[in-house]
């Protein structure tokens, strides 16, 4: 089997494991940058070219699309996809769950647990955003914010207001949401794979900061998820139609609230925290889809 697995380098850590992983099992894995990719729109013959030559011969995608590229990458997919080309990410649901407002939206709608959110676009709305997620300490996010990067605590409703004012004046989509003070800088990452939690992690926040990203300092252990938080991240994932997904929960005590779903979860963390070869499972799933999918 071919595997084209659509990244921006080879050289980062996920895409060489899964270049690695792919090979160990006997397949022919390619690296494609979707960012360098023609889609060629056609009536009935829909085709990609990508470094000159038309794309024929690729029999399953993995895709690992960055947050800032989501648009053109999820053109590349489905254009993939209308070539009747399996991928691991289907493009709807990588758009779905890109835009945290309208997963979040999903989440809720679908009954799981989530710290309280606010969104507005008008500053005389702050009373309402701060009080809605039951005042401050609260949360501050940027939509469009990756790796804890747009991601303010409000230690008071001044320093609240003044965050959000000058967010909305700067015309920036953000969420207003709860501080969730008994997670105590920590969150779980469960990795989900075909509808199952194949590896977790807890991430902990460095002395002095709230966000536990990794790239923010954080460390990372391996966790057993309870029984409660596992079908949390699954049915999470199932709701956004991810076939991979990262989620990112909190425990409270009103449960696991899911903070994120995340499209294209990063394998370095998770694969070093837990030693289980993530990148293995990623391929052992498209190889059931794909060998099905000849099979009908």
């Amino acid at each position: 089997m071919k595997i084209a697995i659509l990244s921006r380098s080879k050289n980062i850590y996920s895409t060489n494991q899964l270049v690695e992983a792919a090979e160990k099992r006997g397949h022919e894995a390619v690296v494609l940058d979707h960012m360098k990719c023609v889609v060629v729109i056609e009536k009935g013959r829909p085709h990609i070219y990508y470094q000159g030559k038309e794309i024929t011969d690729i029999n399953a995608v993995i895709p690992r699309i960055g947050a800032s590229v989501t648009f053109y990458g999820a053109a590349v997919v489905r254009q993939f996809e209308m070539m009747k080309i399996f991928t691991a990410v289907e493009s709807q649901a990588l758009v779905r769950s890109r835009d945290k407002l309208r997963s979040l939206q999903i989440l809720a709608r679908a009954g799981i647990g989530m710290p309280k959110t606010a969104f507005a676009s008008q500053t005389k709305d702050i009373d309402s955003l701060i009080e809605g997620v039951g005042g401050a300490p609260c949360i501050i996010k940027l939509l469009e914010g990756t790796q804890g990067i747009g991601v303010i605590l409000a230690e008071n409703k001044k320093a609240a207001t003044s965050v959000i004012e000058a967010f909305l004046k700067l015309d920036a989509a953000m969420l207003v949401q709860e501080f969730i003070r008994e997670a105590k800088g920590a969150d779980i990452r469960a990795f989900v794979i075909d509808g199952q939690v194949v590896g977790a992690m807890k991430r902990q926040a460095k002395e002095g900061e709230f966000r536990s990203n990794l790239h923010r300092g954080g460390t990372a252990s391996i966790v057993q998820l309870t029984a409660e938080e596992r079908a949390t991240a699954i049915k999470a994932a199932k709701k956004l139609g991810l076939g991979i997904a990262g989620v990112d929960l909190l425990q409270s005590e009103r449960g696991p609230l899911v903070m994120e779903v995340n499209s294209s979860p990063g394998l370095e963390g998770i694969q070093k925290a837990t030693g289980i070869d993530i990148a293995g499972k990623i391929i052992e799933y498209v190889e059931r889809n794909e060998f099905n999918g000849n099979e009908g």
